[in-house]
């Protein structure tokens, strides 16, 4: 969660069928007929929404050379594309997570997570390429059209549900348009397509297989509580290793002359955040201390919770249950509560303005109307660092009684972080070594160490294990500082 952030309301775009009759359309890359509902300048109009709500929810990574690098390699792609005229952007957003995504109308994101993971420029721009490709099939589009052919007879087809969105203030409800189930065979066309986009611009396109490799092997190990967020939804990662093997028996072009840029690559991402950065919040068990922002919160012990961008929430065991924490403006916890409170469907119930901790609050129990049924709970607004917070638990109707107390002691746990250990935390950042003699990664990290396991050095560098030896002049990777887990 960080400060940047202002309250988040309903963003989920929304498409207005004209005709109600769906069309056909070419797609750019394949040549072959499509149904679309979509045309481009509403798939540019709905990228454009998603990017406001990207930068908004998840953030992007506060690292000009890191955003400018991401651009270089990816307009020249997109220019020599099936679609150049698009709007296309490039950014990198601050997720610890292996990721990419493409959001219609040609705005491509990279996580600092992906950047720090993989290992060279040639690798890079296959990822980057095939995100380029969904977006040059008009993947998202395919999908948003058939979701939308089942809703014709209303007359207008919402993308996504906004029910969280509107009352709960779930940022990343809107996002889902990000993580569409794609078919085995859209992923298919986007690996050929980033294949295909790269060795067009001279890159050594034998190393994007070492990307699936790596996918593989964070989530085999667990990666460290971030899996590749579209690993479970895209093809088996060997399965894509041989599917691009066959289109690399398809290359003629003398490879050995093809660009790789490993050095350049790893001094490129030297210096990223690597991992969660506890400066942007972090959990002790259920406790959660935001450092930036200095408040501290204790959620309901065995919740499960959760820390991004837009929000800190908690779920209880049975999963019905949710208590949260986001940023309602700089408006004063009146007029926040008001606001909240006069949205059509919520009902407002016993309200009250006492102080929680000493900070001016409003607060007020409320039912609401979803298409889900009726929801309940508590939300409290109070001001605090020229903010103003908002703190809600709800639960489906009847049974707030059981929850009550749980939400109540949650809101009171609101209050000022002064615990200078608890504020003085570093994220853990990338270091690259040059070696000046042949040495086993095992003796690597005993002559550098890093403040994650062997194992996680070993995937970040692609190499198999700590027996592997590292050649003398090899640039290796190493993370250092970072918050030390405390013991249990």
């Amino acid at each position: 969660m960080t400060r940047r952030l202002a309250y988040i309301g309903l963003l989920v775009p929304t498409l207005i069928l004209g005709s109600g009759v769906g069309s056909c359309a070419r797609n750019p890359v394949t040549g072959k007929s499509q149904l679309s509902l979509v045309s481009e300048s509403q798939e540019i109009e709905m990228g454009k929404q998603g990017a406001q709500e990207v930068a908004q929810t998840i953030g992007l990574y506060d690292n000009a050379n890191a955003q400018a690098y991401v651009a270089e390699i990816g307009k020249p792609i997109a220019a020599a594309s099936e679609r150049p005229n698009l709007p296309w952007e490039f950014h990198v957003v601050d997720d610890a997570s292996v990721n990419a995504f493409a959001l219609p109308g040609g705005f491509i994101y990279v996580t600092r997570g992906l950047m720090g993971t993989i290992n060279d420029e040639a690798e890079f721009a296959t990822v980057v390429g095939h995100e380029i490709g969904h977006v040059t099939n008009r993947h998202s589009v395919q999908m948003i059209s058939k979701s939308q052919l089942a809703q014709l007879g209303l007359g207008i087809g919402s993308i996504l549900s906004s029910d969280i969105a509107k009352f709960g203030q779930v940022a990343s409800a809107g996002l889902q348009v990000l993580f569409l189930k794609y078919s085995r065979d859209a992923e298919n066309e986007a690996d050929q397509a980033g294949f295909r986009y790269a060795l067009n611009q001279g890159y050594d396109v034998r190393e994007m297989p070492k990307v699936f490799s790596t996918l593989d092997r964070i989530s085999q190990t667990g990666g460290d509580g971030k899996l590749p967020e579209w690993l479970a939804t895209h093809p088996n990662p060997g399965n894509r290793i041989k599917h691009i093997e066959t289109l690399l028996d398809s290359v003629h072009t003398d490879l050995n002359k093809a660009k790789v840029n490993r050095d350049g690559y790893l001094q490129r991402v030297k210096g990223m955040t690597y991992g969660e950065d506890p400066q942007q919040g972090y959990f002790e068990g259920t406790q959660f201390y935001h450092p930036k922002m200095r408040f501290q919160l204790h959620f309901p012990d065995g919740w499960q919770v959760q820390n991004t961008a837009a929000s800190v929430a908690s779920m209880s065991p049975n999963q019905d249950a949710i208590m949260q924490l986001s940023l309602a403006g700089q408006t004063s916890p009146q007029q926040a509560a008001q606001q909240f409170l006069s949205q059509q469907g919520v009902q407002a119930g016993q309200t009250s303005n006492t102080s929680i901790n000493g900070l001016p609050a409003t607060s007020s129990y409320f039912q609401a109307q979803t298409d889900q049924g009726t929801i309940e709970g508590i939300v409290s607004f109070v001001s605090y660092g020229g903010q103003t917070f908002s703190l809600m638990g709800y639960t489906p109707g009847g049974k707030l009684s059981t929850y009550d107390h749980v939400f109540q002691s949650t809101i009171r746990s609101f209050g000022e972080l002064r615990d200078g250990s608890k504020i003085n935390v570093q994220a853990a950042k990338i270091d690259v070594v040059k070696l000046n003699r042949d040495m086993t990664l095992e003796q690597f990290n005993a002559q550098y160490p890093s403040s994650v396991p062997i194992e996680q050095v070993a995937i970040i560098n692609e190499v198999e294990g700590p027996s592997t030896v590292l050649p003398a002049g090899r640039l290796v990777k190493r993370v250092v500082g970072g918050r030390k887990a405390p013991s249990s």
